[in-house]
């Protein structure tokens, strides 16, 4: 019995003496990942500010562009709205929500074309028998976007462009 007890006795110890020196490794590597950490977050954080920016440009370009493109639509709609040049300007401003007025710009202009390919004045008359007058509207957006962080090497404005043609109604 004496020896049993001896033996358990020295497991215990060495026991002891393992768990003594896993927990002194666990807090070195505690401390050693505190320090990774404060080493590559401001690099991460950089990054991800890099990210969001980026996204933010990514958005007011979609938007840009669907300002011509709803420009272009209330144009197309019929002969008298292609002729409404303010409209269609109108139109283009008012859908760019999120980009303010002031800094977004559109454009619109009227052009035709005759069905054999020559250019055409938009009059009725101005393409030859057997041609067709083909009215187009055309929209060109343009918007300054200031990003909210100025990088080294980087413009401190984005100038971004939109641009959509399309046919008018019969």
């Amino acid at each position: 019995m004496k020896g049993i007890t001896k033996v358990k006795s020295r497991n215990s110890n060495k026991q002891r003496a393992s768990r003594h020196t896993c927990f002194s490794v666990a807090r070195n590597e505690i401390g050693s990942a505190i320090v990774e950490l404060a080493l590559i977050l401001p690099i991460f954080l950089f990054l991800m500010l890099g990210v969001v920016e980026f996204g933010r440009l990514a958005y007011a370009s979609i938007e840009v562009s669907n300002a011509a493109r709803a420009g272009v639509q209330f144009g197309a709609q019929s002969h008298a709205a292609a002729s409404n040049i303010s409209g269609m300007e109108s139109a283009a401003t008012n859908d760019a929500g999120d980009i303010t007025s002031g800094v977004m710009t559109a454009t619109a202009t009227q052009f035709c074309t005759c069905s054999n390919g020559t250019t055409s004045d938009c009059s009725a008359t101005s393409c030859t028998s057997p041609g067709v007058m083909i009215e187009y509207v055309q929209v060109n957006t343009t918007a300054t976007v200031d990003p909210l962080f100025h990088y080294p090497g980087l413009p401190t404005t984005f100038t971004l462009q939109g641009q959509a043609i399309m046919r008018v109604e019969q």
